[in-house]
């Protein structure tokens, strides 16, 4: 902006403001070309790959969105009463219900979760039916080489097969898809919403009939093509359980009231000094500890003073500070810190054991394996000590059995 503000020529100092927007739109555009031009896959798996990450990119973020911005953002910036934080210096920015945002991350996903199911299977299933039928009555009406047909019995099987609907050139992904994310959505915030894996179980026994069903009347016969793996889809499934875990203790952490409590009992309830902090008698005032104290007469500048409650750790309003974080309020962070990471390494910690001691290969697999390069090594002897027998034999050396 400095320099076309001060560029020699007049029209680009006159209208500095649309140069630099220009000039940076520019920028952008030979990024984007750039990377469009830098990205060559070698293979078509490279691309499915490549096509797979960006879909599922996409396709995660659309999705969850919402919930991360419940969980994690909904509320944590709104300030307090007397000092909102008000967007554009307007409007005030959203906050929790007094009793925390995890119920309204549970009916988030709840609701997501039930409807996209019936989506997905309305999708993959009512839309061919539709298109069927469509194909169908354009037949009776009008197709079949310029012949009315009134009954589709007349048709013979191959008409009929070609009269269903193709399968998508990308319809694996599809399907790779949708379970993936399914996966994710069961798995990232199910501390929030334990009936997400449930309804996951039952939309998949369903599925199962209808995609059976779709195969077999409604899609034409796909192409079968050959698979070494799932390609990214490992990886990407890999990527998602990181991403539950640490999503997860975070939600336990920050957005439940585990660790509240969990500090409550221990440093400041009743029980502190008693040895047992798990009974609801150390809960007694954690209440009223939790929530902290304003000053109405500030905001209508009266001498007489009314408070109200608000839940945030803040001094109250005759502190030598007023409304800084107490103490209590530092000891609660620490202790949610300390509980993400703790969490985070047991839970790796339990899940690297697990695959350690769940081999990926079972041992029989891999014992047939080693047998199966064995005799092919020794069927590549043979047959090299074969064909140096036969080279001797023509040459009229001698012949001998060991190895040369």
């Amino acid at each position: 902006m400095e320099k076309f503000a001060s560029f020699n020529w007049k029209f680009v100092k006159k209208n500095w403001q649309f140069a630099t927007s220009g000039t940076g739109v520019c920028i952008n555009f030979m990024i984007i070309m750039s990377l469009n031009v830098v990205e060559h896959p070698r293979t078509e798996s490279e691309w499915e790959n490549s096509f797979a990450l960006k879909m599922f990119l996409f396709q995660f973020v659309n999705l969850n969105s919402s919930t991360f911005y419940i969980a994690f953002f909904l509320g944590r910036f709104a300030g307090r009463p007397g000092k909102y934080n008000k967007l554009f210096n307007r409007w005030r920015l959203e906050e929790c219900h007094p009793s925390g945002c995890l119920i309204d991350l549970c009916l988030q996903m709840g609701v997501i979760m039930f409807f996209k199911q019936i989506w997905n299977n309305f999708m993959e299933l009512g839309y061919p039916l539709l298109q069927n039928w469509w194909s169908r009555r354009k037949i009776k009406i009008g197709g079949g080489g310029g012949q009315n047909i009134e009954n589709k019995d007349q048709l013979p099987q191959w008409d009929k097969d070609w009269n269903l609907q193709p399968m998508n050139a990308h319809g694996l992904v599809d399907e790779y898809l949708e379970m993936v994310l399914q996966f994710g959505f069961t798995t990232i915030f199910v501390a929030a919403f334990p009936l997400a894996p449930l309804l996951a179980l039952l939309n998949n026994i369903i599925e199962i009939r209808l995609d059976a069903y779709k195969f077999v009347t409604q899609w034409r016969r796909p192409m079968p093509a050959r698979a070494t793996d799932i390609g990214i889809w490992h990886g990407i499934l890999e990527g998602i359980g990181v991403l539950a875990v640490i999503t997860n203790a975070f939600v336990i952490a920050i957005t439940s009231d585990y660790i509240p409590r969990f500090v409550y009992a221990f440093k400041y309830g009743p029980c502190m000094d008693k040895g047992r902090h798990h009974d609801d008698e150390c809960l007694q005032g954690y209440m009223n500890s939790s929530l902290s104290v304003f000053d109405m007469g500030e905001l209508k500048n009266s001498s007489q003073p009314r408070y109200c409650r608000y839940r945030d750790y803040r001094a109250p309003p005759w502190s030598s500070v007023p409304y800084e974080f107490t103490l209590q309020f530092w000891h609660v962070l620490a202790a949610r810190l300390a509980f993400i990471i703790v969490f985070e390494h047991l839970v790796f910690g339990i899940k690297s054991f697990i695959a350690y001691l769940i081999p990926d290969m079972p041992k029989d697999l891999c014992d047939r394996m080693r047998r199966e390069k064995y005799l092919m090594q020794e069927m590549m002897y043979e047959a090299e000590l074969e064909h140096l027998q036969k080279e001797r034999k023509k040459n009229g050396r001698r012949y001998h059995h060991e190895w040369p």
